[in-house]
């Protein structure tokens, strides 16, 4: 691995990579490995998330090197991508459900075996999706982002991606998180294991996190991003505006308000995402 990570380190360096005769082989095995989950953008060592800066190096290497290629699956339907980042094409034997009806996955993505892909649905390069969790109809896994097991990804939701700089930290969904309908969480958002994100709720980095239970409000800092504790229950809501024309015009700001900690009421409330899988 250190010999690959070498060689990726020593590519993207060069000036003109597109000359070097060894650079796409090079490239296509990083790729292998990013498609089998070997290597990933971030992961979580001793606690906290690192992001993996050499294998965001890989995947642009690999816009450097590509051509742009028509890909066309039937008479009907084609595309025209980097040749460098083709769709996956699934097999029984990968154990991911991946339902007809125009999802996509590019390769350099991991999908973890047991993942359900619900139509549509799309799930971008260098993003890493663990066992038992379900893509809804018409969400998002961007590039990089790292999504642990037993996550719902609810209809439309939509999980950001980041690629440069390559020091930023993709987002996070830790283990057994339920992102609701029309979620948006971006730019390198932290969501830590059970937490549950109410239909609606947006995340980034701007965004103070109101919590009702231990009264604190949780913000990213330069060096970190903004975190949503474990087994927080988040909602969409509102904070006024008590400045100028917009407090005399009793306007308000949208905020996501932890409105409670998780329960067995919540449990109850989910279980049905068992019976789906």
């Amino acid at each position: 691995m250190q010999s690959l990570r070498s060689q990726i380190e020593r590519l993207a360096s060069l000036g003109e990579v597109e000359r070097n005769p060894d650079a796409r082989q090079i490239f296509m095995d990083f790729r292998d490995e990013l498609t089998q989950g070997k290597i990933r953008a971030s992961e979580k060592i001793n606690g906290e998330w690192v992001v993996n800066v050499w294998v965001k190096q890989g995947i642009l290497l690999g816009f450097r090197l590509g051509e742009l290629s028509e890909m066309a699956q039937d008479a009907s339907l084609s595309f025209v991508d980097k040749d460098t980042f083709p769709a996956r094409r699934f097999t029984v034997r990968d154990r991911v459900r991946v339902v007809p009806g125009g999802s996509s996955v590019r390769l350099g993505a991991y999908v973890a075996p047991t993942v359900i892909c619900m139509p549509p649905m799309f799930i971008n390069v260098g993003a890493y999706v663990d066992e038992g969790t379900m893509v809804d109809s018409h969400a998002l896994v961007g590039s990089c982002a790292q999504i642990g097991k037993r996550v719902h990804l609810s209809a439309a939701a939509q999980i950001g991606g980041v690629l440069e700089p390559i020091n930023a930290a993709p987002v996070v969904i830790e283990d057994d998180v339920l992102v609701g309908g029309n979620c948006g969480v971006y730019e390198g958002t932290l969501v830590r294991t059970r937490a549950v994100l109410g239909a609606g709720t947006i995340l980034t980095r701007s965004t103070p996190l109101y919590d009702l239970v231990r009264e604190e409000i949780y913000r990213a800092t330069d060096d970190k991003p903004l975190e949503v504790p474990e087994n927080a229950v988040v909602v969409p809501g509102s904070r006024a505006i008590n400045k100028g024309k917009a407090a005399d015009w009793n306007l308000s700001l949208y905020t996501p308000v932890i409105v409670k900690y998780r329960d067995e009421k919540t449990d109850r409330g989910i279980e049905l995402e068992e019976w789906l899988r």
